[in-house]
Order: structure tokens, then C-alpha cells, then sequence
């Protein structure tokens, strides 16, 4: 099985999960009745030589009626045991895989239904729908376009295909698709809501709000177009009713999934609101198998329950999160667990394979090991391969926790987050390395430079400045510009010769070598960015650091800093249109420092 580079977590962030617009679910009661009408339609004949292999199908979709998946997927496996050519067993089964969360599996049962009625466009349809679930877009979107040839302006179908499209960052080509069927069927919420995700995708909030203020005027119970609501009013600064349409939501959520992903931001809107106890174990959710990434740990030892059970003394693993800037914030508790588990325990700590160095001469008297993904059955599956070492050698963990969990325990109020410049330790001698290295680069403040995430797709962009707009950091007076971003950013540094400013990238791997990353940002007079894994790396080394943030930060949590990191000076960029504000105010404290 390939092991998986997880993509960074939507909360290292700061901001609200994904919008919610797609329409439709396979097992409806229209979806179930179609599927029934089809049996019926089956001529006499066919009845008659296939009387069991039918009934068996009626079965199998009774038991969808009935949630009864694992049953419905029984019947259907019976079935295409004897008859794998049987298309409508293996789209009975695709929605039984579906409902049961075996998406992976619904996926191909989908795609073979299709292989064997093709002229099955609703087959078409659900397949499309789930390949935009698990980010096939191209695959979905034409699906979607095959469905609507036989279908045109079928209301699920269109918007769906809006869905995907705003995915896909083609802002006008869905709102084009959305026009002509909203101008007809104006009173349907679900393309007056989806039209708002495609402007708020955008950063448009103001604009996107009211067409998902019209989507609950006409229908106001519609669960997704609340939801998405909610995802605007928080960076539009008001946080408190936003978690009121998010509690409102949650009572209307169509499936696991909606209800998953509610809940998701119910969480970041509480810790926002600075109640943290209440937000730290709400997040627990990250973990619900009903979440596009969640992490699934396969570990030999039970999950620590600190209701219940004393850590004094035992041998516990923390287990790191999902992204190299969470396993940075979460991991500000390990110093306490460590402290909690004392001398009589031991502390097994797995992290991000490239941080194990320096999470390891952080803290000398736990055992830090990486830890491994692969995709099992398309649900991300966590291990820790250095746990078998130590269980064959010193015995197993008694029990475990996620990193993230600790917070719950550790951090409950703001009082509780340590006053500190950092809490990991970087090379000291390659800080000393760095240090020559910088002075050769001749005199001024010398400065490193983050300014974009490497993952930039969907939502995730507008949370980020063009490299243009950097302009008044890059040329601020007695300052050398040290290139930190990893990726390719051979454009933005030409660019940037080309006007005349030098920015001087260090010889080494800045994606991979995060522990020489560690001491470069420590060598450095400051380390400037957004909240992405570099500035938190920086910040939790204990880095001079300057962070710009989102409106919809919840890391602040409802301060005016990071208490993870209480000594990292902020930038508020005041909304999707204030970079340039943040800018400036950046450039004018590069100033003040040089003087």
C-alpha cells in the first residue's frame, strides 16, 4: 500500500470547514422507489428464470429503507456471486458501500454498475456525486455533464455540476450554469445556496450572505444553506450567531457526512469564542470516520481516558495530528503529559518523520518515532512502525492519545497556555552554522519569508496574499530578504530580481530538511508569514516571529494573540480584501525595527 503525504488540515488554518451545496442522496425514498420501479419493470419472462436473484434484490433494498446496510450489502454479494454482470446488484451495492462509509468500495461498485448500464443515467449521477466527495472532479464533472444530456435542467444535477465547478476554482462557468435554472425555478433553495458558496469560496461574504439568507426565507429548515451561513458570519466578526445557525444545522443534517462536518465547525466556532474546554473536546470529531480526512490510528494499546484513568506512571503514546503546523500547535501540551507521566512512566511521542530529530532533543526522556499513513478502503489509516521496536524490546504502551486530545486536559482556560518563546529545541550548532552563513549576506535585519501554503486548492486559496502584494515587506529599508517558502517559486523570485529586489534561498531541501529549517529560522532576526507549517515551525522553535492571520482565525481564541505561541507578534488582515491593510502594517514595523 503507498504511503500517504497528508495534506495540510483545514484547522492549521484557522478557518471553517469546506461548504456544504451538493444535492442528493442515493438511498432517498425517490432514489429507493426508482430503484424498485426497476424491478417491477422487469419483463415476466426475466421474473421467471430470475425469481430468487429479484427477490433477493427487493430484499437488499428494504433493507436501504430500513438503514440496513451491512444486510443490503449481504444480499447483493449473494447475488454477484452467481451473476456479476448483474448491473442494478452492483448499484444496490454501491449504495450500500456508500451509506456504510466504505467509499472506496461504493466507488468501484458504482463504476461497474455504470460498465454495465450505461444508459443508466442516475447511475451516472450518484457516481458523480461521490467522485466530487472524494475530490475526483474531473472524473465527476463528467459524469455530470453525461447525466444532464439525458436529463436537461434537472435541478440536483445543475447544481451539482455548479458544485464541482466552484471546486475546480471556475467561478463564472458556475455561476453561468446556475442562471438560466434559477431564473425558472426561483424558489428552490438549494441553487440560491449554492449560489452563495460560489461567491463566498471567493472571499465574497458580504455579497454571498444574502442569497443564503433568501435559500432559508423560502425553506427555512434547509440545514446545508444554515450551515454555510454560519461559515460566513464568523469571518464577518459575528461568531455568536454563527454558532446559533450552527446548532440549528445540526438538527436538519441530511447525512453522517453533513452532520461530520457541522460539527467540525461548531468546534473552530468555539474555540474562537475562547470556550475552550467546550471547543477542544467538540474537535474530537476530527476523528469521526465521516470526515473526508480523517485519521484512523491502528495502534496495540487502548485510547486514555483522563476522565477515568490516573497517567502517573504508565507507559502512554501521543500520537501526532494531521499536518505539520497541528502536530506544531498540539504538540504545546507534551511538556505537561510528559510532567503528568512523571519518572515512573514513559512518554512515547509519534510525529511527522521528518520532525522526529528535533521533537526527540526536545524532549530527551521520551522515545520519539515517526509515524506512517496508507489509504485502507480510501479512509486515511494511521500507524507507528517504532512501536514495534519498543514493544519487542521494553513492552508495549499502555495506552494512547491523539496529540490534539491533550488540550482538553491541559489547556481549559487561557491561564493554562505557558508564557514562553517556544517549546521545541532546534540544532544549536546549526543555528551557529546559519548565523555565519547570514552575516556573509552583509548588513541589515535579516529576514525570512513564508507567503503561501502548498496546498492552494478550493477554499483553501483565499486565505493567502498573491506575491505581488508583498511588495512593501520585500523592498522595507536595511532588510535582507531570505527566501523560506517551499515549492517552486522560481516566478516569484524572478519577478521579484526583476524589480530589483534580492531574495537570497538557502542551500537546502525547505520542504524536507525541517530540522535545519528549525535552526535557520532561530538564526534568522525574524521569520514573517501566515499561519502555515513554516511560521508555526518557526514559532514553536522559538523563532522571532511575525504571523498574519485570517479574520476567522480560531487560534486567537478570542484574543488578540496566539496564546500557543504568546510571544509571536500578529497581523490581522481584517477580511478576504484586508491583505493590504496587514501588509502595510507589516512594512511599518519593519521600519520602526530598523531604526
Amino acid at each position: 500500500m503507498p504511503v500517504v503525504d497528508p495534506s495540510p488540515s483545514e484547522l492549521a488554518l484557522g478557518h471553517m470547514p469546506m461548504a456544504q451545496g451538493s444535492a442528493g442522496d442515493a438511498a432517498s425514498p425517490a432514489a429507493i422507489r426508482r430503484l424498485s420501479h426497476a424491478l417491477a419493470d422487469r419483463k415476466e419472462s426475466t421474473l421467471k428464470a430470475q425469481k430468487k436473484t429479484i427477490e433477493s434484490l427487493k430484499a437488499a433494498v428494504a433493507s436501504i429503507r430500513v438503514g440496513d446496510y451491512d444486510a443490503g450489502t449481504r444480499r447483493c454479494l449473494a447475488i454477484l456471486q452467481t451473476d456479476e454482470r448483474n448491473g442494478l446488484a452492483w448499484h444496490v451495492l454501491a449504495i450500500c458501500r456508500e451509506k456504510s462509509g466504505h467509499l472506496s468500495e461504493a466507488l468501484n461498485a458504482y463504476d461497474a454498475a455504470l460498465r454495465i448500464r450505461p444508459e443508466d443515467a442516475n447511475i451516472a449521477h450518484d457516481l458523480a456525486r461521490l467522485a466530487q466527495r472524494l475530490g475526483h472532479l474531473d472524473i465527476a464533472e463528467k459524469l455530470l455533464r453525461k447525466f444532464l444530456l439525458v436529463e436537461p435542467g434537472h435541478i440536483e444535477g445543475t447544481n451539482n455540476l455548479a458544485c464541482v465547478l466552484r471546486d475546480q476554482k471556475r467561478y463564472q462557468e458556475a455561476i453561468d450554469s446556475l442562471r438560466e435554472l434559477i431564473q425558472i425555478e426561483q424558489t428552490n433553495p438549494t441553487l440560491w445556496n449554492t449560489l452563495g458558496t460560489v461567491l463566498s469560496d471567493q472571499g465574497q461574504m458580504k455579497e454571498s450572505l444574502t442569497f443564503f439568507d433568501e435559500a432559508l426565507r423560502i425553506d427555512p429548515a434547509f440545514a446545508k444553506a444554515r450551515y454555510n451561513r454560519a461559515n460566513v458570519l464568523q469571518p464577518l466578526g459575528r461568531p455568536a450567531e454563527a454558532l446559533d445557525d450552527l446548532d440549528e444545522a445540526l438538527k436538519g443534517a441530511e447525512t453522517p457526512y453533513e452532520h461530520a462536518m457541522m460539527r467540525m465547525a461548531r468546534a473552530m466556532t468555539l474555540m474562537g469564542l475562547g470556550r475552550l474546554k467546550e471547543g477542544f473536546d467538540a474537535y474530537e470529531v476530527r476523528l469521526d470516520p465521516e470526515m473526508p480526512e480523517a485519521m484512523h490510528v491502528v495502534v496495540d494499546a487502548a485510547r486514555w481516558d483522563p476522565e477515568t484513568e490516573d497517567i502517573r506512571g504508565k507507559r502512554l503514546l501521543v500520537v501526532g495530528e494531521q499536518g505539520i503546523a497541528d502536530e506544531m500547535v498540539f504538540g504545546t501540551c507534551l511538556p505537561d503529559v510528559i510532567e503528568a507521566v512523571g519518572t515512573e512512566g514513559k512518554v512515547f511521542i509519534a510525529v511527522e518523520p521528518r520532525l522526529v530529530d528535533l521533537y526527540q532533543r526536545s524532549f530527551p526522556t521520551a522515545v520519539v518515532g515517526g509515524h506512517r499513513a496508507v489509504r485502507i478502503e480510501g479512509r486515511l489509516t494511521r500507524y507507528c512502525p517504532f512501536m514495534e521496536e519498543v514493544a519487542e524490546t521494553d513492552g508495549k504502551a499502555d495506552c494512547w492519545t491523539p496529540m490534539a486530545s491533550l488540550s482538553s486536559v491541559y489547556r481549559q482556560s487561557l491561564a493554562a497556555f505557558p508564557d514562553r518563546d517556544g517549546y521545541l529545541t532546534p540544532d544549536p550548532a546549526r543555528v551557529a552554522h546559519w548565523k555565519s552563513k547570514l552575516e556573509a549576506l552583509g548588513p541589515g535585519l535579516k529576514i525570512g519569508l513564508h507567503w503561501k501554503s502548498l496546498v492552494l486548492t478550493g477554499v483553501r486559496a483565499r486565505y493567502f496574499s498573491s506575491f505581488e502584494r508583498w511588495e512593501p515587506v520585500l523592498t522595507a529599508p536595511g532588510c535582507v530578504m531570505v527566501n523560506l517558502q517551499c515549492g517552486d517559486v522560481t516566478e516569484d523570485l524572478a519577478a521579484a530580481e526583476a524589480a530589483g529586489v534580492k531574495i537570497w534561498t538557502p542551500p537546502i531541501n525547505l520542504k524536507d530538511d525541517l530540522d535545519d529549517l528549525a535552526a535557520l529560522s532561530n538564526a534568522l532576526d525574524l521569520v514573517i508569514g501566515p499561519g502555515i507549517a513554516g511560521t508555526n515551525l518557526a514559532a514553536a522553535t522559538g523563532a522571532r516571529t511575525w504571523l498574519i492571520h485570517a479574520a476567522d482565525d480560531w487560534h486567537l481564541l478570542n484574543t488578540d494573540r496566539y496564546p500557543f505561541y504568546p510571544r509571536v507578534r500578529t497581523f490581522a488582515t481584517g477580511g478576504f480584501d484586508g491583505w493590504p491593510r496587514a501588509i502595510a502594517e507589516v512594512r511599518a514595523a519593519l521600519e520602526a525595527e530598523v531604526k
